[in-house]
Order: C-alpha cells, then sequence, then structure tokens
C-alpha cells in the first residue's frame, strides 16, 4: 500500500480531531462540522489506499499464477 496515501490519511484524521476539539471548546458548530468532514475524508482516503493495495496484491497473485509458456495458460 502506498505509505504516502496512508500518510495523508493519517493527517487529515488528526487535523480533523483538533479542529472538532477546538469547535467543541469554542462551542463553534462550524468548526466542529469541519473537523467531523476532514476525519471522514481521511476515512474515505484510508479505504482507498487499502483497497489499491489489495489490488496490486490481486494482481501480483495473478501474475504469479500464469505460467512463462506461450500463451501464458493459466495453472
Amino acid at each position: 500500500m502506498g505509505l504516502d496515501d496512508k500518510v495523508d490519511a493519517a493527517k487529515d484524521k488528526v487535523k480533523g480531531k483538533v479542529n472538532e476539539a477546538v469547535g467543541k471548546a469554542t462551542d463553534d458548530s462550524s468548526q466542529v462540522a469541519k473537523g467531523k468532514a476532514q476525519q471522514a475524508e481521511g476515512e474515505i482516503k484510508d479505504t482507498v489506499a487499502d483497497a489499491k493495495a489489495n489490488l496490486r496484491e490481486d494482481a501480483e497473485n495473478a501474475k504469479d499464477r500464469t505460467d512463462d509458456t506461450e500463451g501464458g495458460t493459466r495453472l
């Protein structure tokens, strides 16, 4: 999985938690909403990064199951 994707997702989650906490502390509902939205964006990015990693792994496994003979038939 792309480490950059996971780091980006984690940054969004942390920024979101901070914004949500600041919003709650200052009684600013728009700040709370912004924080929750950032956290959701981080969760989505995390899910996408995992899906990309799984697809890469599946592609590698499929490639390993093909032989090197002419025609590349599956074993």
